[in-house]
């Protein structure tokens, strides 16, 4: 008989977020300084879009 409870819960979009939220911590521990926008944005895999004058 199957457990009625045993319910296995998955939710790759907070999975995601939650590899992302760790990798920021992770550079952020290991720089004496603050990280740039460019930095966090490298680590977060964003790509910038071009900026209009």
């Amino acid at each position: 008989m199957a457990d009625q409870f045993d319910v296995t819960l998955e939710d790759p979009e907070l999975l995601q977020e939650v590899e992302l939220t760790t990798n920021l911590i992770i550079a952020a521990s290991e720089t004496d300084d603050h990280l740039s926008v460019e930095e966090i944005d490298r680590i977060l895999g964003v790509t910038p879009s071009p900026r209009e004058d």
